[in-house]
């Protein structure tokens, strides 16, 4: 439930386009939601120096818990080459050589059903997920690849690993592409962060030093929809929330993610060609005592999904592998995850984060400090990894 109100005149100050979702109009209430809108954030003003916009971060990932951004930056054709190669990649792979289970997966290649996620089976019903209750192993693959540097000394050597997997059969392409595509959406992040900062009328830096040498990760994950084995219905990642801090999507070519807005609308976003789709994580969550809420999201073959796959086994050369174009941006692993601001507004235009006090129990009770790498390997293994 959104935790103040939000009255019209602070929904006009957020100055974005809403993107709507796609699909048949659905019929019920509950299902009615997927046709709602999630905000859209032009960065460009901002990245000239113009921090107009930074209240509209703020106020969309506050009520939302999630946004579309364009940043002049990231260009279409860079996001279509990566895809590209991950199809590629995905369709050749045996799931066993380029694994590395003994570091929890977090380089190399996740094969199929080996994630599981957390058991939300309540919220997910509530919401009317199309989840597996209780969950069961994920049908999606995924490759981790590490973006930017790592710290030269941490107590999580096994989240901060410094090799790097490369597959033999794409050895000359890989690390320049996964490295250009990473560092582009991982740059996104860090400017948003500054935005949701600068929102909350806290030092520009306040969740951005607070990154640097992050155990960041370009995550794209890659489900085969050929066949008629994945019929409508087939889930492919299950009702879950984002461990780490911010997660940035690029337009995938196939239709299937649901996201959650913070008010319980489910949407299926509809990203435009050339923007990112940003999702709040579990990190964020906790330095902002809640105030900002991780976003559950899922991904489930559809209609549309089906559609898009059977279009595209007419035309040669198109890959049936659904891959997204993901990267989750994390604290790094040494740094203190703890409240930095109260997790309610004293009023509803006010958007201050107001710092939080020392002798604010009851917040510091429900989000007592952890390190950020403790907090990602208790979920790493909460999730079979």
């Amino acid at each position: 439930a959104v935790p103040w109100p939000f009255s019209s005149s602070v929904v006009i100050v957020c100055r974005v386009v809403l993107v709507s979702s796609v699909g048949p109009q659905p019929s019920s209430n509950k299902e009615s939601s997927m046709v709602e809108s999630i905000p859209l954030v032009e960065m460009s003003s901002f990245l000239a120096g113009d921090d107009r916009e930074c209240g509209s971060v703020a106020l969309a990932l506050e009520r939302y818990g999630c946004l579309v951004v364009r940043d002049p930056r990231v260009k279409k054709e860079a996001n279509d080459r990566f895809l590209s190669m991950m199809e590629r990649y995905f369709e050749q792979s045996d799931g066993k050589t380029d694994a590395r289970p003994e570091l929890h997966y977090q380089i190399g290649v996740t094969p199929a059903f080996v994630e599981v996620p957390r058991n939300h089976c309540d919220v997910a019903r509530s919401l009317g997920s199309r989840s597996l209750c209780p969950p069961r192993p994920d049908q999606k693959w995924r490759f981790f690849w590490r973006v930017g540097d790592r710290p030269n000394e941490t107590e999580f050597p096994e989240l901060n690993a410094r090799d790097e997997v490369v597959p033999e059969a794409f050895r000359d392409e890989w690390a320049p592409t996964m490295n250009a595509w990473g560092s582009l959406l991982a740059a996104t992040a860090a400017s948003v962060a500054e935005m949701l900062a600068i929102g909350f009328r806290l030092p520009r830096d306040t969740f951005s030093k607070l990154l640097d040498k992050g155990p960041h990760l370009l995550a794209p994950t890659g489900s085969d929809l050929g066949g008629d084995r994945l019929a409508t219905g087939a889930v492919l990642a299950g009702f879950h929330a984002d461990l780490n801090f911010l997660t940035v999507h690029g337009k995938c070519r196939y239709p299937g993610l649901t996201v959650w807005r913070r008010d319980g609308a489910a949407v299926k976003p509809n990203v435009p060609d050339g923007f990112l789709l940003v999702q709040a994580g579990k990190q964020l969550e906790y330095l902002t005592a809640g105030r900002v809420l991780a976003g559950f999201h899922e991904v489930v073959v559809d209609d549309n999904t089906i559609k898009a796959r059977d279009h595209n086994n007419t035309k040669e050369g198109n890959s049936l592998w659904r891959v997204s174009s993901t990267c989750f941006v994390h604290v790094a692993s040494d740094n203190v995850l703890q409240p930095l601001c109260r997790p309610t507004r004293t009023t509803s235009e006010d958007n201050d984060c107001k710092l939080l006090d020392n002798d604010d129990d009851d917040t510091l009770s429900s989000f007592p400090p952890v390190k950020a790498g403790q907090q990602v390997l208790d979920e790493l293994r909460a999730i079979n990894l």
